[in-house]
């Protein structure tokens, strides 16, 4: 990875730079809207040569429309949420990252398997510093994925502040969907609290329960109304809150889910709600087959803790991926309505993607992973200790296919992420897992054991593996992998 002042950035010429963005008027700076839903703009690549994508992005406080105000945000090229990174499998990408935060920050490519040495946690990006990514999009990669900034001690902060956009990896299967028209909307979930102006500092409680904000943004909007152009609608979810989950459920529409972190799934599967843990990503396709308004909720869900009454928390579960009840009777929030008009019906697909089935040996290697916490002193524990970045907790090595048992011994709900190699989980509480998909996040319930399977392929190197409620990650509920 290099480092590279701005004027060695000038000096390359060619990119869009991101000084125009900075203090300009939202919808000037390429915010679109289909009904009153926002929509993120596209960050702008160039392609100097074949195979080869570049661009720039811009971590800036900037003043932003939110909530029928403006507030003082922290914001990647002046856009909240960030620009869309819109990507192909198999090319190369070169990211310029400039930090104008006027504190520490860096940048994390949450849920794409590239090497620890470039998608790296470790790394302080100072102010007024440029930082040169450089990586190759894996093939068989097609999926939703997102950026946000990764500084321990600093993550909590900045991203409730504002700091997150999604990455968008497209192939085969993406170009089907289109052709069969599909109408696709990514969509942002992220909560946010503002005093002054300004997003609201954390207070104690919010270190040992994880900051959750008053107003439950879609794109950066309140209940906005999305007019789909089309009776077949895609929707690319993400939950970038802090600590907020989101149980979501369409008036009147099953969601048929076809990706989740790592991508596609076999086939489409048939959801009445679906939960995302902080971190989590889904597709889902709506099949609207009449005309009216529908609105996306989030129902209520207890996440432990004292958790889950009233608008204060969303959660669930995705078919069999996520199991218990909700622990309360509160009224749903309302996200966002879809205004359907009167379309020609469209039909789903069949399948969707081939998910590579993961067969444990009893000869492979085995690990435990125990999740405590101190509540009167604000501290998290993986294995009994804090994070310590000096210190290797797993040694792993190249090619191996390893089994972890995460066992939760704390009073509520923890999504453990691992970097760089994606997952299968394998079952809960001696349950094998109904649903056979790549994640990079998955959600463990208070008191549940559960097993995924990590294949340590490709990459070399040391990355970390968290808890993504990330107040918890900050207060050392984080452990470091060398492979």
């Amino acid at each position: 990875m290099t480092r590279l002042s701005r004027r060695d950035v000038l000096k390359l010429g060619g990119l869009a730079l991101t000084a125009p963005y900075l203090g300009s008027p939202r919808w000037a700076r390429g915010l679109t809207a289909v009904g009153s839903f926002p929509v993120p703009p596209r960050l702008p690549l160039i392609r100097p040569e074949p195979g080869l994508v570049e661009a720039e992005l811009s971590a800036a406080w900037t003043q932003s429309a939110v909530a029928g105000t403006t507030a003082r945000l922290q914001t990647y090229n002046g856009s909240f949420p960030g620009p869309i990174l819109r990507l192909r499998e198999g090319e190369r990408v070169r990211l310029w990252f400039t930090n104008n935060l006027g504190e520490p920050s860096n940048l994390h490519m949450h849920g794409l398997h590239v090497p620890p040495s470039i998608d790296n946690p470790f790394l302080s990006v100072s102010p007024g510093e440029t930082t040169v990514y450089e990586f190759d999009v894996p093939a068989n990669s097609a999926g939703t994925y997102w950026y946000h900034p990764h500084l321990h001690m600093r993550v909590a902060r900045q991203l409730f502040g504002g700091l997150a956009g999604v990455i968008v990896v497209e192939g085969r299967m993406d170009r089907q969907l289109r052709r069969r028209g599909a109408d696709e909307y990514v969509v942002v979930l992220k909560d946010l609290s503002l005093v002054n102006g300004a997003p609201e500092a954390h207070n104690p409680f919010d270190w040992m329960s994880g900051k959750e904000g008053n107003l439950l943004l879609v794109n950066g909007a309140v209940q906005p109304v999305l007019v789909p152009r089309t009776s077949l609608l895609r929707l690319r979810l993400l939950n970038a809150s802090n600590a907020r989950y989101y149980r979501l459920a369409l008036e009147g529409h099953p969601l048929f889910l076809i990706a989740t972190d790592g991508g596609f799934i076999d086939q489409p599967i048939e959801l009445n709600e679906l939960l995302l843990a902080p971190g989590e990503r889904a597709d889902v396709l709506v099949q609207l087959n009449t005309a009216g308004n529908f609105r996306l909720l989030n129902l209520p869900y207890d996440r432990g803790s004292g958790h889950g009454m009233g608008g204060m928390h969303g959660g669930g579960h995705m078919g069999g991926m996520h199991g218990g009840s909700t622990g309360s009777t509160a009224a749903p929030d309302v996200l966002m309505t879809i205004a359907a008009g009167e379309n020609p019906p469209r039909s789903l697909p069949s399948r969707v993607g081939l998910v590579e089935p993961l067969a444990p040996a009893p000869g492979d290697v085995h690990r435990r992973l125990v999740l405590g916490e101190a509540m009167m002193g604000f501290q998290f524990y993986l294995n009994g200790r804090t994070f310590d970045e000096a210190r290797i907790d797993f040694q792993g090595r190249l090619g191996d296919l390893e089994v972890w048992e995460i066992d939760n011994r704390t009073g509520m709900d923890h999504p453990m992420h691992l970097h760089t190699y994606p997952f299968q989980v394998l079952s809960r509480n001696g349950v094998p897992e109904a649903l056979r998909a790549w994640k990079d996040v998955v959600n463990v319930r208070a008191g549940e054991v559960v097993r995924i399977a990590v294949p340590l392929r490709d990459f070399t190197g040391k990355t970390v593996y968290h808890c993504h409620i990330v107040e918890h990650e900050d207060r050392g509920m984080m452990g470091v992998l060398a492979v």
